[in-house]
């Protein structure tokens, strides 16, 4: 999802700026002396921070359910910089919450309970500090430091913070200067879009405080159906340094001594926390004495959880050092599932620290006991084989390549995914949501992608869910209109139907320019995947005759291809309820989401060669691809070069430089997707072009630098670019691939031959037995062009039109 027009990889940075960066991060990201340099040691937090990018740098396990990490500020309390809390260009800090999203491009991702040390008096509310003027700390980029597990910064105020995190809990440490007080507010009802409420107890006697907030409204802002709460947060933090005194606060109100407070900040009129409204404590602890540890464990469930996931993962006397060892070994652990060789400092770290952030989310959401609350608002257990429950699917996204790249590497991981979002369907009446926030949906986005997620869970490895009783499920709510379904409310960003409009579906066979969707157009090509990846669904569970079916209607795309859309060319577009077309122009954005209908008409990934023939033929299509991805004086044309050309930072692009390989010009694709590799991708704060969107960006470019990428929705054939590194060997249960392309460089992405197996291969694809089962390829990779490699239009990745179409 797109926040804004990301310009990612047209960075305007002074060499001062990259320095401190670079210092930074060289700090945080370096093994000690004498160690061997390990995957985990060249990831670097800081990517992502800037333009867009949406990431975090906070302390985070591989799925992790806490993720502690900055709040920035820009001087206005209501509005967090960025929607994971941090920019790296807002260097004010007003807490450290413990949850994150990573990428999102909407406002509302957690930001719960942030922990404030000040060196001051609370003689004010901090709710009532709107500026952020008093209870918040400048700082500066070289007294910050990444890395994987491990977060640090010294602020202007004095105060040294050390965050690590657990699985489900997390420790910090706050060394207070000499000589000013040392104090540490907790702002309970500050979570990032605000709560409807908060409460807030401290127990002095036992060095403890406990508490809960009340929140959810992501993208509440965008419309009214989103300004809700639907999860609720609990705390429990120990402390190892005596509480010498307290108080608490509620919207202006400061009550010394106090230990309770209640209060949530509410969500305004236009879903953001009203203005002086919330609730909090704070500690004072001994000026001048020893660090302040607080152990911090959290649940979704009760308080009990929460204390719980605090005793099984940091018990009291756990050291610090032994937090962050835990962490770091299980990112380098995760990391190490893919081990690269060769290639520069810079592209191993942007390699590590994409694959770092495809492997955060969905993130664990069940307690250490197997305990969950669900869609329905009730607490539900683990069954049947299930090792977690997981939450945080931000579908539109994340269908397209990051869940394919996750279950590759962790099947069982994939598995549990694919079973929770089944779980919270079961929850929720039957719906699948296609943007789920903790225990809540939030609709938003376009289509069913939960189809083509599950599809792909599946294709790549993860059997082990209810595949029956996910599809009978899918299968219903994709033939059964219902209520959500013929509403208006949340549209256009946040249409609540799981198939929006269905009914048209039904009977026009497509989506009409006026429906109870974002956009007709870009509905019926969501649709038409999802009905794709359904077909692949029925014929994996037997079930065939819906398998024609489902594939027949992913064939209604073509009744949008409107042959004389221009007087040049035809087009994918809206198309009236009647069957007359409105009026069009390829730069438009009516019926589509976050794209043109330039963009937008490459969308058919399932029936490439269907959409090649619907345009003249192949010749034609490259022509089209060409124009695409040039500008008029043939410069590259990758992002903010205009609608009609493609947009490599957000995901209705990020299929097209595959598709010359369809074409029968697989060097094309081998030359655009290392283009992107070189230019978009960066070890620098802007170094993601765009919203990461829960690692969906980052899994295109390990994809990518790989030298494949699952084009197909739903299935697991794999469509060959060129490795970015000599040799890189894929760890997997069920069969290593081994990549080897001897000689690799940047200015090398041409393929001339290439052996699978020991055998000659000179197909740009690879069938779904080598991704699950392994294999072994080797590359002869060269600087100039072989258009005769791969260039055999039978050889070319399958496609898959309707039935007798």
């Amino acid at each position: 999802m797109r926040q804004g027009r990301s310009v990612g990889w047209r960075a305007r940075r002074g060499a001062s700026v990259a320095l401190l960066f670079g210092a930074a991060w060289l700090l945080a990201g370096s093994p000690m002396a004498g160690e061997a340099k390990q995957p985990v040691d060249e990831v670097n937090p800081l990517i992502g921070g800037r333009h867009g990018g949406n990431t975090f740098p906070g302390a985070v396990m591989p799925f992790g359910m806490l993720q502690w990490s900055p709040e920035n500020t820009k001087g206005t309390h209501a509005r967090t910089a960025s929607p994971s809390g941090y920019q790296y260009d807002a260097t004010r800090i007003r807490g450290f919450s413990l949850t994150h999203l990573s990428g999102a491009g909407c406002r509302g991702a957690g930001g719960d309970v942030p922990f404030m040390p000040i060196t001051l008096p609370v003689a004010g509310s901090p709710s009532a500090d709107l500026a952020d003027a008093t209870y918040a700390s400048d700082f500066t980029h070289a007294d910050e430091q990444a890395r994987a597990g491990d977060y640090r910064v010294r602020l202007a105020n004095g105060v040294q913070v050390e965050l690590a995190a657990g699985l489900r809990s997390g420790m910090a440490s706050f060394a207070f200067p000499s000589g000013q007080a040392a104090n540490l507010l907790i702002r309970v009802s500050d979570s990032e879009v605000g709560s409807s409420d908060a409460s807030v107890t401290i127990d002095a006697s036992s060095r403890a405080v406990t508490g809960s907030v009340t929140s959810g409204n992501f993208c509440g802002y965008l419309a009214k159906a989103d300004q809700r709460s639907y999860y609720t947060l609990y705390f429990v933090a120990e402390f190892d340094q005596p509480i010498i005194e307290h108080g608490a606060w509620h919207d202006g109100d400061v009550k010394p001594k106090a230990t309770t407070a209640r209060g949530g900040t509410g969500y305004g009129d236009k879903g953001f926390p009203e203005a002086g409204k919330g609730s909090g404590a704070w500690l004072g602890f001994r000026p001048g004495g020893k660090p302040v540890h607080v152990r911090v464990g959290i649940s979704y469930v009760s308080l009990a959880n929460a204390r719980a996931n605090l005793q099984a993962e940091v018990p009291a006397g756990t050291d610090m050092s032994l937090v962050r060892g835990k962490a770091r070994e299980a990112w380098n652990q995760a990391l190490s599932k893919i081990d690269i060789q060769g290639g520069s400092d810079e592209q191993r770290t942007t390699f590590y620290t994409a694959l770092y952030h495809s492997l955060m989310h969905p993130n664990v959401f069940s307690d250490s006991n197997g305990e969950y609350l669900g869609f329905d608002q009730q607490v539900h257990r683990l069954e049947g084989g299930q090792h977690a429950q997981y939450a945080n699917f931000s579908g539109w996204d994340v269908y397209r390549s990051q869940l394919q790249l996750l279950t590759w590497l962790y099947p069982d991981v994939g598995s549990d995914i694919a079973q929770s979002l089944y779980n919270q369907a079961r929850q929720n009446n039957g719906e699948w949501d296609r943007w789920t926030h903790n225990n809540g949906g939030t609709h938003v986005m376009s289509g069913d992608p939960a189809v083509p997620a599950i599809a792909a869970i599946d294709a790549f490895g993860g059997h082990a869910f209810d595949l029956r009783g996910a599809y009978d499920s899918l299968a219903k709510a994709a033939t059964e209109p219902t209520a959500h379904d013929m509403s208006d409310d949340g549209c256009n960003v946040e249409c609540v139907g799981q198939r929006p409009s269905l009914d048209q579906w039904l009977s026009l066979h497509y989506i009409a320019t006026t429906s109870h969707a974002w956009g007709g157009a870009a509905e019926t090509l969501e649709d038409a995947t999802a009905d794709f990846a359904l077909s692949q669904l029925a014929a994996r569970v037997g079930d065939h005759a819906a398998e024609r079916r489902f594939l027949a209607r992913a064939g209604y795309w073509r009744n949008l291809y409107n042959p004389a859309a221009t007087p040049e060319a035809g087009y994918i577009q809206n198309r009236n309820a009647d069957g007359s077309w409105p009026a069009f122009a390829p730069d438009t954005e009516d019926g589509f989401v976050e794209g043109s209908a330039s963009v937008y008409l490459w969308m058919v990934p399932f029936d490439v060669q269907g959409l090649f023939d619907r345009m003249g033929g192949r010749a034609k299509a490259i022509q089209r691809l060409d124009h695409f991805f040039h500008d008029d004086n043939g410069h590259w044309a990758l992002t903010a070069a205009g609608p009609l050309h493609a947009e490599l930072d957000n995901e209705p692009s990020i299929g097209t430089p595959w598709l010359y390989a369809f074409a029968g010009q697989p060097y094309k694709t081998q030359e655009a997707v290392r283009i992107v590799l070189n230019t978009l991708w960066k070890n620098v704060p802007e170094g993601i072009p765009g919203n990461d969107d829960l690692g969906e960006m980052s899994s295109w470019y390990v994809w990518s630098a790989l030298g494949m990428y699952p084009a197909i929705p739903g299935r697991a054939e794999l469509v060959l670019g060129s490795p970015l590194f000599p040799r890189a060997v894929v760890h997997r249960a069920g069969g290593e691939v081994v990549i080897e392309a001897p000689g690799a460089a940047s200015d090398k992405p041409f393929v001339h031959a290439l052996t699978v197996d020991g055998k000659p291969h000179d197909s740009p694809w690879l069938p779904a037995g080598f991704a699950t089962q392994g294999g072994h390829l080797h590359f002869d990779l060269r600087a100039e062009a072989n258009p005769r490699w791969g260039s055999d239009p039978s050889k070319a990745p399958p496609s898959f039109p309707p039935p007798h179409g």
